[in-house]
This record gives structure tokens, C-alpha cells and sequence, in this order.
């Protein structure tokens, strides 16, 4: 597959020629929802916490006598159906984590840069490489090449005039090709550099890909 590249004043200046496995395969929309729902479980503090009838303050007096008054039975003023009494089955500290199997991981992330090809919302930028952490520049490439809303701005390696630089635009993002993930990819724009789409190919491309899909291949083709 190829892929156009662009340089920051948005004319194309060359194209290059991608891994298939990496930017071209079929998403596979189960494992990229599964996987989004997990990272946003884990983002989860877990920290929320009510009082049952045992933990709230109160007198622990029977509120009246159990017969004789013609009033109802009532035990506690710290029980659930009195106003300020205990909640009944609610929420207590826990973890809400979910373990995302390493080849599902990688699949998501093929599947959702592939995705973004078929879409035509990812950009590759011949280089990215500004002089002063200037925000008017980074705006202005943005605008150039069309990628204005949410931009996921993608480098081979950290960078971090690029950082201050467009920190402050609204939605953006900015991170190495090492940290990207499925979540992410599919909530903005990609913008990734020459440099940054090799680095992808070299972490879930190649041998390592085709290894991972060689045994559900053969699984179809048995089917």
C-alpha cells in the first residue's frame, strides 16, 4: 500500500510505501470496542464509597416501642428508609482494571490506523522539526494539510519542541509512535511523521504481524 506524503505547507512531495498489515488490514471492530472500553475502565479511580446502616452516625435506641402506639414497627433511625440513614448495596472501593491480552492490543492499533487510511483521516508529514516551540506555526501546518479538528500529532521519538508547541491547542494531542493507542487513534485526526509510520511498521508490522496472523489465516482456510 502507499500512502501520499505531504510537507507542512500541505503539497504532496512524495509517497511512500507501507506495510500492509499495519495500515491496510480489515478493522476488526469488536476487538478496537473492546479494547477502548478497557482503557477507559482502567482510567477509572474506583475511589467512590457510601455508608451502610452499620456506618452511619445515629443512636442505635429503638425509635418507639413495638407495640401500642398504633404507629408502624420501626427499629433504627440509621436504617436505609429513613431520611440520612444508610444506603443499601451501594458502591464501595474497588478496581475496575481489565487486562488487554498483548496480540489484541496490537490488533486494535493495526485496525484502527488501518481504519483511519480507509477513511482518509491520517496525514504523513514528510518532517516535523520546528526551530522555537512556536503554537502560530503548528496552527498553520495544521490548517495547511486539513487536520484542524482534534489533531493526534504522532513523531518517531519524543519531541519536545513539538510538545510546547501545540500543547496548547484545543484537543490536541501529542506523543510518540511508542505510546499511541486504539483510543486515541479513533478520537482525532492522525498526523504522522515519515519517521513515525516507520516506527510503527517496526513495532507491528513485519514478521511479527504476519506471525500473529498466520495461525487465524490458516484457522479460515481450514474453515
Amino acid at each position: 500500500m502507499q500512502l501520499n506524503v505531504v510537507n507542512q505547507s500541505g503539497t504532496q512531495v512524495d509517497t511512500i510505501e507501507v506495510d500492509d498489515l499495519v495500515f491496510g488490514i480489515e478493522p476488526n471492530m469488536a476487538v478496537m470496542h473492546q479494547v477502548v472500553v478497557a482503557h477507559q475502565a482502567n482510567r477509572r479511580a474506583g475511589t467512590h464509597s457510601t455508608l451502610t446502616r452499620g456506618e452511619v452516625e445515629g443512636s442505635t435506641k429503638k425509635i418507639r416501642s413495638q407495640k401500642g402506639t398504633g404507629r408502624s414497627r420501626q427499629g433504627s433511625i440509621r436504617a436505609p428508609h429513613h431520611s440520612g440513614g444508610g444506603i443499601v448495596f451501594g458502591p464501595k472501593p474497588h478496581k475496575y482494571t481489565q487486562r488487554i491480552p498483548k496480540m489484541m492490543r496490537r490488533l486494535a492499533i493495526r485496525s484502527a490506523l488501518s481504519a483511519k487510511v480507509r477513511d482518509s483521516e491520517l496525514v504523513v508529514l514528510d518532517d516535523l522539526t520546528p526551530t522555537a516551540p512556536k503554537t502560530r506555526d503548528i496552527v498553520a501546518m495544521l490548517k495547511a494539510i486539513g487536520a484542524e479538528r482534534k489533531p493526534l500529532i504522532v513523531t518517531a521519538a519524543p519531541n519536545r519542541t513539538v510538545l510546547l508547541a501545540a500543547r496548547n491547542i484545543p484537543g490536541a494531542k501529542i506523543v510518540p509512535a511508542t505510546h499511541i493507542n486504539t483510543e486515541d487513534i479513533l478520537g482525532h485526526q492522525v498526523v504522522m511523521t515519515v519517521g513515525a509510520v516507520r516506527a510503527a511498521e517496526a513495532l507491528w508490522g513485519g514478521v511479527r504481524a504476519s506471525e500473529r496472523l498466520a495461525p487465524v489465516e490458516q484457522e479460515q482456510h481450514d474453515a
